[in-house]
């Protein structure tokens, strides 16, 4: 497929600058006031040095690259997972690094579904995008983009002055800070399997509750080095691209009824569901909630049990409301998010029919989206 590129071409003459491949999707991020009608529209990047001119300061090169139908967030799908992850395989050799301009409400899925499909990932990807548009005077797109720029495009600085400047080292390129999905929102890099989004009327929409912060961007970025994924160069790239999107999610409050957890567990075709519960993961003992999610068991659905809290974790067997769960087969998902837990799902369903297998591969860390 053709994109449309823009490309930012900097008249610094530097022999080993870096080079970030920026992908526009959508969301509020891209919208400015059209003069004739006052109303949000999309802009063309074409023009996006005259709206960010700090661009030019950067030392890197830059090329921007727009999806042909940019969307909402709220539309986003699998597919669209699959085409930013085949786009970043196409050009993994020719850029250093990448940046995902995406609208908030559904950033911490992507991120989560990204991290999954791209295996064998060593370089960065940085999601972000604003809360207020670009065209408003307040907007925090610009130190959002600016700085996941700058993080994406950040090199080991000990790695640097240690390489010879010739063409072999030209070649293999210098070691990324950051080789991982990330979201960089208001000032916090986040492990993009870890995030989720707290905010709709507050800057610092995103929060990672369970895992720290990779960076803090203040005077200086400063890096949290010793929970970043490391540099693994010797790993070749290679996507999941079959998601499987059979799936739900089936969130607990007391009073729920039977009818209700019926209706939700027999969808035809259902293979997976994420079991929000409470606290440290636990659910009613009632006979027939068990016996339901049980019967779904036996027949090949997996339910995998993910708290409700936004910190802590999932300890089936802890308490007596979740010991039953453990016995009839559901799978812990300790201290992973909901985005991490649903797209998870979808990717090795897509990949797994065997569902032991399937169980096995859901109770452990794939990419640092959980502590076992």
């Amino acid at each position: 497929m053709a994109y449309k590129t823009v490309r930012i071409n900097l008249t610094l003459t530097q022999s080993l600058r870096q080079s970030v491949l920026v992908i526009y999707t959508g969301g509020t991020f891209g919208m400015v006031y059209e003069p004739q009608t006052g109303q949000l529209v999309p802009f063309d990047f074409d023009q996006v040095v005259d709206r960010l001119p700090e661009l030019k300061r950067l030392t890197f090169d830059i090329t921007l690259l727009t999806l042909p139908n940019i969307i909402d967030s709220s539309n986003m799908k699998p597919a669209i997972w699959v085409e930013l992850a085949q786009i970043i395989q196409d050009n993994y050799r020719q850029y250093d690094s990448f940046v995902i301009l995406h609208g908030t409400d559904t950033m911490a899925y992507t991120a989560s579904a990204l991290s999954f499909i791209l295996v064998g990932l060593n370089k960065p990807v940085i999601l972000t995008g604003a809360q207020l548009p670009i065209g408003v005077a307040r907007s925090d797109a610009r130190e959002n983009f600016i700085t996941a720029l700058e993080i994406a495009a950040a090199v080991d600085t000990a790695a640097v002055d240690s390489a010879a400047l010739d063409a072999a080292a030209v070649e293999e390129g210098f070691r990324p800070i950051v080789p991982e999905v990330c979201v960089y929102f208001n000032s916090l890099l986040l492990r993009g399997n870890r995030s989720t989004k707290r905010e709709s009327v507050q800057f610092n929409a995103f929060a990672s509750e369970n895992y720290p912060h990779l960076a803090t961007a203040g005077v200086s970025i400063d890096y949290n080095r010793p929970f970043i994924r490391p540099w693994q160069p010797d790993q070749p790239l290679t996507l999941r691209t079959v998601l499987d999107p059979n799936v739900t999610i089936l969130k607990l409050f007391p009073g729920i009824t039977q009818p209700v957890v019926e209706s939700i567990v027999n969808i035809p075709n259902l293979r997976g569901i994420v079991l929000e519960t409470f606290g440290a993961g636990n659910a009613p003992t009632d006979e027939w909630f068990l016996d339901t999610l049980k019967r779904a068991i036996d027949r090949g659905v997996s339910v995998f049990n993910v708290s409700q809290c936004e910190g802590g974790r999932v300890t089936q067997g802890h308490y007596q409301t979740s010991q039953q769960l453990l016995q009839i087969g559901v799978v812990s998902g300790a201290d992973i998010t909901t985005e991490a837990a649903i797209t998870k799902l979808m990717v090795l369903l897509g990949q797994e029919r065997d569902p032991a297998r399937l169980r096995t591969l859901l109770a452990q860390p794939l990419c640092g989206e959980m502590n076992d």
